[in-house]
């Protein structure tokens, strides 16, 4: 589809461009080679859910969200992660841009790469992430360690992300996939999960949803959290469609399961102001959608198999141990 007639849709198309496809999405292949299905392929629910941008990247915002609930995650991003702002090296409670840009750059290169990609590029992703996973371990303040190589991270982390696509999808999209069909989709991105190494992964909404709140005990809101979301972002100068706007903190709040907006303190508005509040997302994101089209990565990996596909991948999980690298290392392959 063409923006050139569409204003704000070619406004979209150029900064996503600038900011994100040419920074990010270097060495990826998405028009060759011919008729490789990737990890998914076509009439997949994964390619469907995920050529609705504006969906995917809300339901990026709400995994962060319910993520960042177990204490050790907000750890490993204060200690590892850019997205805290730093002085002198000593973070200071606040968000450095650049650095959020940034993980939301390799989340979307990532997410739309496993997708859409070649084989070769779905399998580079996934190791560039498990290679960066091994760098991360390290001692919460209350003396527990934390490592992004434990099983039950790895479990917890899957399933955050994958609640988040979908609920987002279910939500906000248009048309979206139901009963039987979206059920295909949560069995489908176990595929992502067990490329970076999961196991025991739930693989349909009720198991997500289950395993979702059987980790409550273990989790708590930090003042890391805390500091950034609800009534503290008042003041915040952050634009309203991007991460850790008040809006978009409202959304991912909006979204979470009964029991994590209790732990967040969530209070919902008044019926009318929620219905419209929805109403209006719902209308910018599907808007934003008929207006851009599906992604270009899309369109090429649609041509790519045209002419038919060859067998998928038997497994995506890892079949041999990662090297170990350092983040300066794995920084240099991504």
């Amino acid at each position: 589809m063409s923006t050139k007639s569409n204003p704000i849709a070619a406004r979209f198309e150029r900064a996503f461009d600038a900011e994100i496809r040419s920074r990010f999405f270097k060495g990826l292949e998405f028009a060759g080679p011919d008729g490789d299905p990737g990890w998914f392929g076509p009439g997949s629910a994964v390619w469907y859910v995920h050529s609705h941008l504006p969906t995917v990247l809300l339901g990026l915002v709400g995994a962060a969200y319910i993520e960042g609930l177990d204490p050790s995650i907000s750890w490993m991003a204060y200690d590892h992660s850019r997205i805290p702002e730093r002085a002198d090296g000593i973070p200071t409670g606040g968000i450095d841009p650049e650095g959020a840009a940034v993980r939301l750059g390799h989340s979307l290169s990532f997410f739309i790469g496993t997708a859409y990609g070649s084989t070769a590029t779905a399998e580079r992703l996934a190791r560039t992430v498990r290679a960066m996973h091994h760098t991360v371990k390290g001692t919460r303040p209350d003396g527990l360690p934390y490592d992004a190589d434990d099983p039950d991270w790895l479990r917890w982390n899957y399933a955050t992300v994958v609640w988040g696509l979908a609920t987002a999808h279910e939500r906000y999209h248009r048309r979206p996939l139901k009963g039987a069909d979206l059920e295909r989709y949560y069995r489908e991105f176990v595929r992502v999960g067990e490329a970076l190494g999961g196991t025991d992964l739930p693989g349909t909404k009720a198991e997500v949803a289950e395993c979702l709140e059987s980790y409550l005990p273990r989790l708590a809101l930090t003042p890391i959290k805390a500091f950034g979301t609800g009534p503290n972002l008042r003041d915040s100068k952050v634009k309203p469609w991007e991460p850790g706007s008040p809006f978009m903190d409202w959304a991912a709040r909006d979204m979470l399961p009964q029991w994590a907006q209790k732990l967040a303190l969530y209070q919902p508005p008044n019926p009318v102001t929620l219905r419209l509040r929805r109403s209006t997302l719902w209308l910018v994101l599907n808007g934003l959608h008929d207006a851009t089209g599906p992604l270009p990565e899309f369109r090429q990996a649609k041509a790519r198999v045209a002419g038919g596909v060859s067998a998928p991948v038997a497994s995506t999980a890892p079949a041999a141990p990662d090297p170990v690298l350092t983040r300066q290392e794995v920084e240099a392959t991504a």
